[in-house]
């Protein structure tokens, strides 16, 4: 089962973090990969590491903010590999402020860069699937796209994710009748280059060991399962699902 040769996997934000850590996993199940992101130098590193696992690997500078970009790119993948499969939504940045301080410039970059960015990908690779009647749209959200906190104001990190979550319903209704189905994990605490230096301070251990069921951060790697999953002719029947990898911080 989730054997994924002959795949066309498409990930954005693959230059670090979860984005890299999804690619490496596509890679080991065999699928072909697009990796895209702003940081080419990092892509070309990470082409090279991923085909020891003997799968085709195109690296992609591209600005998810930007359609011209997005639009580009789509044109290249699909003119290198003929199809896409699967599109893995991973790239995502934020600025961090409360409602009550946040500027408009803060509040446009994230929701540009975690919402906007998601619609313009998936409008982009699905018409590329649709022409196939086949495929699978994983968005990667947050835990903070269900529920709010009072630990870290992230007002606009909160916002987009969580229209992340209902984009996620709305699309997986409209695109079911071509056979794709879109679903979105939402990661509790995992490092990233965005996260380490909080996730790093004594205060926050302290609250994950209180706040989060498991006691601890998610480990690199817990999050593959759920995107290999749902990325697999297995998951057929699976879309519309919001599927929050946690820890169990949202069933509390």
């Amino acid at each position: 089962m989730f054997n994924l040769k002959g795949r066309v996997a498409v990930i954005t934000g693959a230059s670090s973090g979860l984005g890299r850590q999804m690619a490496k996993a596509f890679a080991k199940q065999g699928a072909d990969l697009a990796i895209l992101a702003r940081r080419l130098d990092r892509l070309e590193e990470l082409k090279n590491e991923l085909e020891k696992e003997n799968v085709k690997v195109l690296p992609i500078k591209c600005d998810v903010t930007n359609t011209e970009d997005i639009d580009n790119a789509a044109k290249t993948v699909e003119k290198e590999f003929g199809k896409v499969d699967i599109l893995v939504n991973c790239a995502g940045s934020s600025k961090d402020k409360g409602v009550l301080e946040m500027t408009d410039d803060e509040w446009d970059f994230t929701i540009n860069t975690d919402l906007t960015s998601v619609f313009k990908m998936t409008r982009a690779f699905a018409n590329i699937m649709k022409k196939n009647n086949y495929g699978r749209v994983i968005n990667i959200a947050s835990m903070y796209g269900l529920v709010g906190n009072d630990e870290i104001p992230t007002i606009a990190y909160h916002s987009s994710k969580g229209g992340v979550v209902n984009f996620t319903r709305a699309a997986a209704a409209e695109l079911a009748k071509y056979n794709i189905t879109v679903n979105t994990i939402c990661p509790g605490y995992f490092y990233t280059e965005l996260t380490t230096e909080v996730l790093d301070s004594d205060y926050f251990k302290e609250f994950a060991n209180n706040h989060v069921p498991m006691k601890r951060y998610g480990k690199e790697g817990e999050l593959n399962a759920g995107a290999i999953f749902l990325a697999s002719d297995e998951a057929s029947y699976v879309t519309g699902v919001i599927l929050p990898i946690d820890g169990g911080y949202t069933c509390v």
